[in-house]
């Protein structure tokens, strides 16, 4: 269990992806995302959600997405954030995102 203070530190964020790059160096098949989260900054990830999506139809999609971890390195890239998806009954990701589109950079609470 965590308190609901834990759960208040976590920056949970709309953004909307705006490039899409093969990631050929990631251990897994993954995509190098760049992200517009607004007033909070465009941000990278990577992202292993190549089984469901292509790059054409992710190009101005809405996300949400973790950003307030510390950069992680995946092979020679810096994931700046972590997109959020549910992990399917075969491994793969269906990516959370707003019902509706809204403004970049607005809040997950």
């Amino acid at each position: 269990m965590i308190s609901w203070n834990d759960f208040e530190k976590v920056e949970m964020r709309v953004g909307t992806i705006i490039t899409v790059d093969d990631f050929p160096e990631a251990k897994n098949p993954a995509y190098k995302l760049t992200i517009d989260f607004g007033e909070f900054g465009i941000k990278k990830s990577s992202a292993q959600i190549t089984k469901l999506y292509s790059k054409e139809e992710l190009v101005n999609k809405q996300v949400i997405a973790v950003v307030n971890f510390s950069p992680k390195q995946i092979a020679t890239f810096f994931s700046e954030c972590l997109v959020l998806g549910v992990i399917g009954d075969h491994k793969e990701i269906i990516l959370l995102q707003p019902e509706r589109s809204v403004k970049n950079g607005l809040k997950i609470g």
